[in-house]
């Protein structure tokens, strides 16, 4: 957990104060965290009910580490007992967001901050936006799936969204810093378990909506409703839509705060393409926006939704006030994100290159884009993660199939289920000629893909992106696509 070092200190009194409840405890808190292994001597620890564990049970590593106090409900208050002065409340998750940003005086208040949801996209348009920012003059700050950066400072992420006691002492961080402007990634999870409470966005962004994490939501009205929930009075007062996907057309229409509509295609949105060529290395284009702003340029990103990607992070800028021409000049400079359709060239003849696409949509795009600037075959590897949304194995596995010419199905993160499981649901109901097989092994997979491919293939490693980690049976592995489909490459040369 990355802290200020401003001194934000605080009585109970003045916490109780806040949240309305009456205390009679006199103690003082230098810090606050809902972390049991990020506490600090002198912090205040939240303690929320877990799925499975309660945050209280771990009173006695927290008191180890120097806490002085504890904010919890009823039943933690019975856990904790008299073991550390406590607050108790009805609801700590639910508070947790606002009584961070209390403590660290709002800081969200003082940064301009644009908020990014959908299935995919986040990172991309986070991490383009960032760029934009940045060529602008602007000091800026991300936070999202690929890591947390505040200026030249990056550190890893342990979630897109971090929890709301990590969230608001990054803010405090980035405002004693004098960071202007933060692009961040808001997932589902987090508007679910209000990690983004106390936050007040500038600006607040929808992509897409396709199917992913229904193991969590439920169903896709569920996982609508928690996207639509950054879209209030309570988050920000303006939002921009790709109203180009049928769930960002529903929210543009119901949305609680203002919004403004983004679309590749339908040139009455508010945001559009006045022209879009493909070239051999990406797109020469003109957008056109909210009053005939014209920015035009080349950017080397190849897919049609790296287009979506941009429009949106090209719309933020010009709402930040960001010159059109300082826009402009930056798209040809604009480079993707990290584990997205990266490059991996040791000088081979085929293309090589790795790819975050994990869901039905994101892998049917992902090939779909190939197919327009590949001259040989696709081959591609795929896996489903374990312990996740099991309704999708089937659909990518069809997806996959039906987009490569060459498909590898392998293992992803099997987590606690068994990777044969998994693999069994991916091909079930497929006909595998040929030109399909199972692999479980994923490095084997990789290495397989690489030795079937020929002069002017393609090679793509499918699902796991950025992630230098494998997760087998609750043990985590080092493994990186990108290092392990170069060294397959190596190898074979």
């Amino acid at each position: 957990m990355i802290r200020p070092v401003s001194d934000f200190s605080k009585s109970a009194a003045e916490l109780s104060r806040f949240i309305g409840v009456e205390s009679n405890l006199s103690l003082q808190f230098t810090g606050i965290t809902s972390t049991s292994t990020s506490v600090e001597a002198g912090d205040l620890f939240v303690a929320l009910p877990g799925a499975n564990v309660h945050g209280a049970t771990y009173i006695d590593e927290i008191i180890a580490r120097g806490a002085v106090g504890v904010i919890t409900d009823s039943r933690g208050g019975e856990i904790v007992g008299t073991k550390l002065p406590t607050i108790v409340i009805g609801d700590p998750r639910r508070a947790l967001g606002d009584i961070c940003s209390w403590f660290y005086s709002s800081p969200s208040n003082s940064l301009k901050i644009a908020g990014i949801t959908g299935t995919n996209g986040k990172t991309t348009t986070t991490t383009i936006l960032n760029q934009i920012l940045g060529f602008a003059g602007k000091t800026t700050g991300l936070i999202g799936t690929n890591g947390i950066e505040i200026g030249p400072e990056k550190t890893q992420a342990n979630f897109t969204t971090p929890e709301a006691s990590e969230l608001q002492s990054l803010f405090a961080v980035m405002q004693e810093r004098h960071i202007s402007h933060v692009a961040m990634e808001v997932s589902s999870h987090a508007l679910e378990a209000r990690r983004v409470s106390g936050t007040k966005f500038a600006l607040v962004g929808f992509t897409n909506l396709t199917q992913d994490h229904l193991d969590f939501h439920g169903d896709m009205n569920s996982y609508f409703v928690a996207k639509s929930k950054l879209f209030t009075v309570e988050y920000s007062e303006l939002g921009f839509i790709n109203i180009d996907d049928a769930y960002g057309k529903e929210l543009f229409n119901t949305a609680q705060i203002p919004v403004i509509s983004l679309s590749r295609e339908n040139r009455t949105a508010q945001w559009h393409f006045e022209r879009c060529e493909l070239r051999p290395r990406g797109y020469s284009i003109a957008i056109r926006g909210t009053g005939g702003i014209l920015i035009e340029g080349e950017i080397n990103l190849i897919g049609d939704h790296n287009l979506d990607n941009v429009l949106m992070a090209v719309a933020m800028a010009s709402e930040f006030d960001v010159d059109p021409l300082v826009i402009g000049n930056s798209l040809v400079q604009l480079q993707g994100a990290a584990g997205r359709l990266e490059s991996v060239d040791i000088g081979q003849k085929f293309m090589a290159l790795v790819d975050y696409a994990h869901t039905p949509d994101a892998v049917t795009r992902t090939l779909s884009t190939l197919r327009k600037s590949v001259d040989g075959r696709i081959i591609a590897v795929l896996g489903c993660g374990g312990d996740r949304d099991k309704t999708k194995r089937p659909i990518m596995g069809r997806e996959l199939l039906a987009g490569s010419d060459v498909a590898i199905f392998t293992s992803d993160n099997p987590r606690s289920e068994k990777p044969e499981k998994i693999l069994d649901e991916m091909v079930s109901g497929l006909t595998l000629g040929e030109s399909a097989s199972v692999t479980i092994d994923r490095r084997e997979a990789i290495a397989l893909a690489v030795a079937s491919a020929l002069p002017g293939d393609c090679v793509v490693v499918l699902g796991k992106g950025h992630e230098v980690g494998q997760e087998i049976a609750g043990k985590k592995y080092a493994f990186d696509d990108r290092i392990e489909l170069a060294r397959a490459i190596e190898e074979l040369a």
